[in-house]
């Protein structure tokens, strides 16, 4: 993958040595989101403005917020692909962004779980990355509550590599 700009002074870690983590391996494998809504089938029919769903929208967002994280994680130095939501930038390049597992994520509403919202920080600037840039991000996680007007992250990551994706060769020519 083609280098986006952070490399920190921490030794930095090759894709072969650190495996890939997937954004469900940061779900506690007994959550279940939907559980909490499982009385509420009646209002898929309602329209979104309607005050029934409103309160829905603000339960389910009670609920996404304080997601469950894997402790097992905590301190683990893992590889995670995502998309950028910019936090802080300046002149120099993004300080602090969300990474989110999917396109559009934080951008509309509802945002994901917070178990699926990573705050990225960087030692130094990173330029030339910007809302929605697919990135390979390798670095220590914590599990590390934050909240935002864009959402809550459960999991802080320490960066000291982002990449910018560029899809396995490998895995394309072998049909996954």
């Amino acid at each position: 993958p083609g280098a986006v700009g952070a490399r920190d002074s921490v030794p930095e870690t090759s894709r072969d040595t650190v495996p890939e983590t997937s954004w469900d391996d940061l779900v506690p494998a007994d959550w279940d989101p939907l559980k909490a809504f499982e009385d509420v089938q009646h209002l898929a029919d309602l329209p979104d403005t309607d005050p029934q769903v409103q309160k829905l929208y603000e339960r389910m967002r009670e609920v996404w917020d304080n997601a469950p994280t894997v402790p097992a994680l905590e301190g683990r130095t893992v590889r995670l692909p995502g998309y950028v939501v910019p936090l802080e930038s300046g002149q120099r390049g993004l300080r602090e962004f969300l990474l989110v597992p999917y396109f559009g994520a934080c951008i509309h509403t509802p945002p994901p779980p917070a178990n699926q919202i990573v705050h990225v920080r960087l030692a130094r600037p990173l330029p030339g990355v910007g809302t929605m840039d697919a990135v390979w991000v390798t670095g220590r996680l914590g599990r590390e509550r934050s909240a935002f007007e864009l959402g809550a992250s459960g999991y802080q990551l320490s960066a000291t590599t982002v990449t910018k994706f560029v899809a396995d060769d490998d895995s394309e020519a072998a049909g996954r």
